[in-house]
């Protein structure tokens, strides 16, 4: 009946009162591996046996070359990118095929973490993420890293690195697996935990003792001279610390042996991820938030001495306007005699009077007008007398 009213529920789209609290997030296991360790099976026991012990789980695919899938996707990334169809569009190989369709799918991460947090009746415990057999596809590409700064941000995250068991029998390949699972803990952050797979073929309990014990590591090189043999020996004394910090678990995802326990070991990087993580996470966002701030202020302090020094130029300009037109009114306005006295001056005339005929006199135009005009008497005076004497002939 629960069942039914849950289905109902979410049928007509209403969240059930008891539904995900906002207290309660699921944890997220991103699985990680070599190519052949067993991550798509071992994901199919997972979900096996937590729907035998009716609990909660989501299962996302990002493989989007993968032809089959044992178990049901709730979200599968061939669902929304076609990768053969992204392969002829751009001209790809298999490799560039998957990691641009990585890239597009994760243009759009934002969505699956809002359907990953959408109430449900009862609430998901468990979000289980298959990453592409390529593992540098995932790890190191740009919508790897998306995905996983995503999910870390908003649920409790810890990364499942999956080991093929019978492959690190041999000492060699053994630390090339923790290689690349030390380079993974050190670009996420996250907790880590390792699963040895196919514990049915071969046992884990060796590779325990090589992580714990460095002479036992040492005594199964000893029979090796090469230059890899010394180069491993020297880097199992590296590693040490590392190995302090990695839970365990083998696991065998044939028998379904060890996934109880693995479990467990997920409760505990649940727990590391709210202890250490989360405080980091917080620091990491007090930072940058201080360092957009302190950039603000930086950009806002310059705006104003660029505004400032701006001012200053066009009051300079003003002030250079303001001299020439003052010079040129003082000039046109009074004019200096011969003896060094102002004669006559257009004071209070604007520039336009003088441009319209506006004449200042001096005293050597005037002797020279009085001069005019006393001639032109004269001439006036001569002429009169031509006319009496020609009256008198």
């Amino acid at each position: 009946m629960e069942d039914d009213r849950a289905a109902q529920a979410e049928s007509t789209g209403s969240p059930s009162t008891s539904g995900q609290s906002q207290t309660h997030k699921p944890t997220v296991i991103l699985v990680i591996g070599m190519a052949g360790s067993g991550k798509t099976t071992f994901i199919q026991r997972m979900n096996s046996h937590l729907h035998a012990a009716r609990r909660q789980g989501y299962i996302i695919n990002m493989d989007p070359a993968v032809t089959h899938l044992p178990y049901g996707a709730n979200i599968d990334i061939r669902d929304t990118v076609k990768y053969k169809n992204v392969m002829r569009q751009y001209n790809l190989g298999p490799n560039g095929g998957i990691l641009t369709s990585c890239n597009l799918f994760a243009t759009r991460f934002d969505q699956v973490i809002q359907l990953c947090e959408k109430p449900r009746d009862p609430p998901l415990e468990y979000v289980i993420v298959d990453t592409p057999g390529q593992i540098e596809i995932f790890t190191w590409s740009a919508s790897g890293a998306i995905v996983t700064e995503l999910f870390a941000s908003s649920f409790p995250t810890l990364i499942a690195y999956v080991v093929d068991t019978p492959r690190v029998t041999n000492p060699q390949t053994f630390m090339s697996n923790m290689l690349q699972a030390c380079s993974i803990l050190y670009k996420t952050k996250l907790p880590m935990l390792l699963v040895f797979n196919k514990v049915d073929v071969a046992r884990h309990e060796f590779a325990l003792d090589w992580m714990s014990d460095f002479d036992s590591y040492a005594a199964a090189l000893e029979a090796d001279s090469s230059y890899a043999a010394t180069l491993s020996r020297s880097l199992a004394l590296v590693l040490d610390s590392f190995y302090a910090n990695l839970r365990s678990a083998g696991v065998s995802a044939l028998t379904g042996e060890g996934i109880e326990e693995m479990l467990q070991q997920v409760a505990e990087c649940a727990k590391e991820y709210q202890e250490f993580y989360v405080p980091e996470l917080e620091q990491r966002k007090k930072d940058k938030a201080a360092k957009e701030a302190a950039r603000q202020r930086k950009e806002m302090e310059r705006l104003q001495a660029d505004m400032a020094a701006s001012n200053l130029q066009e009051e300079g300009a003003r002030g250079q306007v303001s001299a020439g037109q003052g010079r040129g009114s003082s000039s046109a306005g009074a004019v200096v005699g011969p003896a060094g006295s102002v004669v006559a001056a257009s004071v209070g005339l604007p520039e336009s009077g003088a441009r319209s005929g506006v004449v200042v006199k001096t005293a050597e135009t005037e002797r020279s007008q009085r001069n005019r005009a006393s001639m032109e008497v004269d001439d006036s005076d001569e002429e009169v007398v031509e006319d009496g004497t020609d009256g008198e002939a």
